[in-house]
């Protein structure tokens, strides 16, 4: 079936641990400690952690309180997001000695397509080397990498050997690959998806191969098509250098919980400030204004209108924030409130979608 699909020399590059890594090597009292950036406070939420603070099971999302329990040594270290923006961007410029075809998903990974190169190189595996040592030797810091014929099974190999490592999986291999796979290795299969994945005898990619596309559309909707075709290495998604950004959002979890919206909104105003001048920095508006809202029993509930107008302005966030706050009564006191921007008017311009190139099978990896 592969050899029927275009083959493409596709990379993806995810640093290691890299806010936590940036502190480290910009303080170097840091090195070879564990900490965590963010989360700390009482109601703190990590960021990022160091891999010395992971083997104590700490890592992103984590909140603070609980991260410390688990790791007594931990260090909190305030994030600089500036600084990290910095860093990436000389990562960034270092992709674009080898490929326009660079899709970043973060400040700390990104996909590029390599089939064609700047530097003539046929292999995407020195491409792939040469690359994290110059990340290594220019900027200071490691990176591992996923090698493959396409996205989703670059992503899924460029986490089998980090940290400061690197993984190919070449044509010929990638069914066995997959079908070896543990469901949880799946990218885009979560932690909810994997227990339901579990309770209906789906536990590795061979297992849900078993699986009918009927089968997983009864079971997982929309996505039971992707998990239908990607377990057979089935995923046509191009490297996309010019992503169009479909939300805008912001969102802000509180100290104290609040159980009242008088004192939601001050919040929201401080929420909306920064959406608004987000849209100003992306040049974009948006019609669809969405109100999240997390419950302190952690339920989560959002709220959407949609106009008849783009908006981008403040004032106009914010008033339609505050209708969503009021449309109906809160049902447990609040945690975190956000306001999302979607149906953002570059989606009114329109891509052609390019046809696909067929790259003959046999070539190096």
């Amino acid at each position: 079936m592969l050899t029927d699909l275009p083959i493409r020399k596709i990379i993806h590059v995810d640093m290691d641990a890299f806010y936590a890594s940036v502190e480290q090597m910009d303080d170097p009292e840091l090195k070879g400690k564990p900490i965590a950036v963010g989360g700390s406070g009482k109601r703190g939420v990590i960021s990022a952690a160091s891999y010395e603070a992971r083997k104590f099971g700490v890592k992103s999302a984590m909140a603070g309180n609980l991260a410390i329990k688990l790791c007594p040594e931990l260090i909190f270290v305030r994030p600089h997001f500036e600084r990290y923006a910095e860093i990436s961007k000389k990562i960034q410029k270092i992709f674009h000695d080898y490929t326009d075809l660079v899709e970043p998903l973060s400040l700390d990974e990104a996909y590029l397509d390599v089939t064609l190169n700047k530097k003539g190189n046929p292999s995407a595996s020195l491409i792939a080397k040469e690359i994290r040592e110059r990340i290594f030797n220019e900027v200071g810091l490691t990176a591992s990498a996923g090698i493959s014929i396409n996205k989703f099974v670059a992503k899924v190999a460029s986490d089998f050997n980090k940290p400061n490592g690197q993984k190919t999986v070449n044509p010929e291999e990638v069914i066995e690959f997959l079908e070896a796979l543990d469901i949880r290795k799946f990218y885009g299969v979560g932690k909810v998806t994997a227990e339901k994945m579990y309770q209906l005898g789906i536990f590795t990619g061979k297992d849900l191969k078993l699986k009918s596309i009927d089968y997983l559309d009864e079971h997982f909707g929309k996505s039971g098509r992707y998990y239908y075709y990607v377990v057979r290495g089935i995923h046509n998604s191009e490297v996309k250098p010019n992503r169009i950004r479909k939300s805008l959002a912001a969102e802000r979890t509180f100290s104290e919980n609040l159980s009242s919206e008088v004192f939601m909104l001050e919040k929201l105003e401080h929420i909306a400030d920064e959406v608004s001048r987000r849209l100003a920095k992306s040049k974009v508006s948006g019609k669809t204004v969405t109100l999240k809202i997390k419950y302190s029993d952690f339920t989560l509930q959002t709220r959407s209108k949609t106009l008849y107008y783009f908006i981008s302005d403040k004032s106009l966030i914010l008033e339609t924030a505050k209708d969503l706050l009021y449309q109906e009564k809160l049902s447990n006191s609040v945690r975190l409130l956000g306001i999302s921007m979607s149906n953002l008017n570059t989606e009114t311009k329109k891509t052609r979608e390019q046809k696909s190139v067929s790259v003959q099978l046999k070539f190096e990896f």
